[in-house]
């Protein structure tokens, strides 16, 4: 199985000589060869095969970069021309690369040309004459299959390298709770009902704390002069802010993904259209909590941990079906955040009663493929399952979480 790993490095000078080189010519290439194909599109004419090799006469200083490295640049565009034409409503045409963007290439590992040693912490690539400084803040066994390196608009460099090992999970813990439900929002991030009870898990609100922030140095870009030195100061000011809004983003998404995938075997998740979601007033907050990210870390640690996935139908009205004696409410809103069942007169927090509902849906589910979409429940009613609950402690959810012996509570 391959997985990757992603360090910081830190290059000398030469070799950010090299790396600008680098980036420079696959951007070149890149854009050299969708000209031609589009040019080639547009005249209703078959695509043609354009190789890298084609410019190196021309363009001598193609020949001082990694030859893999624009090997991998016809690769990638024609995957994305691949991508176009099966899926056109999905996938848009490739677009031109720009300098001031992101800058990445990626090259293969042929003969032990890609190197970690971990002593050292040094890090050896091809057509690189020394070691780069690398931070090792981890390591791995396997065979290192290729590496990308990329410099982020902040100016830091990264490298990416891909493994192919046996060995993809950490030390695999006992699950506290046999089966969880989670139900996904925006005030909280995440309401989880387990074994062990119900818990909610706040929303950090990465770019919303930083809006104010961010606003005032977009101000103050706006006032200096193009393509001076104070304009490029603020600009990199903005980069490093919005990469740190990522990186904090994506930190806490994967220790909340491990935590639910350390703690219990079965999970049970509503399937979203984030797409449709981030065309509605609401864009900022949904791009913000990035659910869809979020179910793609819980999917492939489900895959590396042996735990299960179940998707539910995002028709299934979790927050609509009493869990306590399976009444759909048709008549609730979004704004209604509390209701009480006319059947058996039971308070509910929405949320919490959505998390319970897809409780519920993992119990009759247990035994299921590891990950799989459970798409039965469009109508509405197949997917209510009926369960005898204490009703005592609903008026005290509704107002408050109740934690239950776990580590979640604490995210």
């Amino acid at each position: 199985m391959l997985k990757a790993y992603r360090y910081r490095i830190y290059p000398n000078k030469e070799q950010e000589e090299f790396f600008a080189k680098t980036f420079g010519a696959c951007r070149f290439v890149w854009n050299k060869m969708l000209e031609g194909k589009l040019n080639a599109l547009n005249n209703k004419e078959k695509l043609p095969k354009i190789t890298p090799a084609k410019y190196k006469k021309q363009y001598q200083f193609l020949r001082e970069v990694d030859s893999l490295a624009l090997a991998n640049v016809q690769l990638n565009q024609e995957k994305a021309f691949r991508d176009y034409f099966k899926n056109k409503k999905h996938f848009g045409l490739p677009k031109f690369k720009k300098k001031k963007d992101k800058q990445s290439y990626t090259t293969n590992n042929q003969g032990n040309t890609i190197r970690i040693d971990f002593e050292k912490q040094l890090l050896y690539l091809p057509k690189v004459k020394t070691g780069i400084k690398i931070k090792l803040h981890r390591i791995f066994e396997g065979k290192i299959k290729s590496a990308t390196i990329t410099k982020t608009k902040s100016g830091n460099y990264y490298v990416s390298i891909l493994v192919e090992t046996d060995k993809v999970q950490n030390k695999i813990k006992q699950p506290k709770s046999k089966i969880c439900g989670i139900d996904l929002g925006l005030k909280d991030f995440a309401i989880i009902t387990n074994d062990n009870g119900s818990c909610k898990i706040e929303n950090p609100k990465y770019l919303v704390r930083a809006e104010k922030r961010l606003k005032r140095l977009q101000r103050q870009l706006s006032r200096k002069q193009k393509g001076s030195n104070n304009y490029k100061k603020t600009r990199e000011k903005i980069a490093k802010l919005h990469e740190y809004i990522s990186n904090a983003r994506n930190d806490f998404l994967h220790k909340t993904s491990k935590a639910i995938i350390d703690e219990n075997q079965v999970i049970v998740v509503e399937g979203l259209s984030v797409k449709a979601l981030q065309q509605s007033m609401l864009s900022k907050l949904v791009s913000d909590v990035s659910w869809g990210t979020f179910l793609r870390y819980l999917e492939y640690k489900a895959n590396w941990y042996g735990r299960e996935l179940i998707i539910v139908d995002r028709f299934y009205p979790s927050s609509k079906t009493c869990s306590v004696c399976g009444y759909i409410n048709t008549q609730l809103r979004l704004s209604n955040r509390y209701w009480e069942c006319p059947e058996c007169n039971t308070f509910h927090d929405r949320d919490i009663n959505a998390s319970k509902n897809l409780y519920k849906v993992g119990l009759s589910r247990v035994g299921t493929t590891r990950t799989q979409a459970c798409g039965e429940c469009s109508d509405g009613g197949t997917m209510i399952y009926h369960r005898s609950t204490s009703q005592h402690s609903m008026k005290q959810e509704a107002t408050t979480s109740v934690s239950g012996s776990s580590s979640l509570s604490s995210l």
